[in-house]
């Protein structure tokens, strides 16, 4: 069995066949272009995986064509509603799929895509109920519940990251305040960072980042390591942050694990082991209740495309 899975991002398209045993074939990919209508963009998307199914000898092979998309979809309809990110509006991708391939299509939130690959063929694979965190520019989030990816009412559940920690407190880019993302991204790491290294201009993370407009998430880590307590206030804090909200998750699903994914979780051991930490210190909110680890992903950049096919293999 194999599908077509395809992950859209602000950059770039990319795309693959992935048969059922978590196989990726050969890739392709198209610059996403900004600015240009989404029915062009699709029409174009079309036309290359067309190309490619029939480059690769696929035409009879296929079952389907899965999608990772972010922004709000109606799934069930195969339509992006909204995506701020990608600028589409109302968008009917599975209708224009459908003029120009015999397949079906299936639509789903890229992060649902992400989190349903590492459940089939990734870190989740070995356990039945996974929740997968996205820690980037925000924080996505997907649930699987008894090997199976929850959306939710049309699609449009499974925001992980709009939980509010702290009422009235950090804005948010969905337009709340408080909510999980604007405390346990990447983009909040790094703003907690610039703010220390403001307060305290003798911190060794003026050593690692000289210039503080390129100050990444990196920096904290590595400044921690060195001994600098100010870059160790903040990494306790962001822990303290992303454990509580890890602890919600765990108290709501009671999943088998974690899994955590995007560039704050490339921090290794310096994460992972201060967050089982704190998770385990607290346990979980009530007694007698089986541990949950949080563990690194471990598809990389495959994540969306295995997880948007393995909607044709659930």
């Amino acid at each position: 069995m194999i599908a077509i899975g395809i992950d859209i991002g602000g950059t770039s398209i990319k795309g693959a066949a992935v048969d059922s045993n978590g196989r990726v074939y050969e890739k392709f990919s198209l610059p996403f272009i900004k600015g240009e209508p989404g029915e062009i963009t699709i029409r174009k998307l079309a036309e290359t995986v067309k190309e490619y199914i029939g480059a690769q000898k696929l035409d009879n092979k296929i079952v389907g064509i899965g999608i990772g998309c972010p922004g709000t979809l109606d799934v069930e309809k195969g339509i992006v509603n909204y995506s701020n990110n990608l600028c589409w509006n109302e968008l009917h991708v599975a209708d224009i799929f459908k003029e120009i391939l015999p397949y079906p299509v299936r639509l789903t939130n890229d992060a649902n895509a992400a989190s349903l690959g590492e459940a089939k063929f990734g870190a989740g694979k070995s356990y039945e109920t996974i929740i997968m965190l996205t820690l980037g520019t925000g924080v996505g989030g997907g649930i699987i519940i008894n090997g199976k990816l929850f959306e939710g009412n049309q699609g449009k559940g499974g925001e992980l990251g709009h939980t509010v920690l702290v009422v009235d407190g950090e804005p948010c880019t969905c337009g709340r305040k408080g909510c999980f993302e604007a405390y346990s991204s990447a983009t909040a790491l790094i703003r907690e960072t610039k703010k220390a290294m403001l307060a305290n201009k003798r911190s060794l993370m003026w050593k690692v980042s000289p210039e503080i407009e390129l100050v990444g998430g990196r920096v904290v880590f590595e400044a921690a390591a060195q001994g600098d307590k100010s870059a160790q206030k903040v990494l306790d804090t962001y822990i303290k942050y992303l454990g509580e909200g890890i602890l919600n998750y765990c108290n709501i699903f009671r999943p088998n694990v974690i899994v955590l994914s995007g560039g704050i979780a490339n921090a290794g051991d310096a994460l992972f082991d201060p967050l089982n930490q704190y998770i385990k210190e607290r346990n979980y909110g009530y007694q007698s209740t089986p541990e949950v680890k949080v563990v690194p992903a471990e598809l990389g950049y495959d994540s969306g495309k295995i997880g948007a096919a393995a909607l044709f293999f659930e």
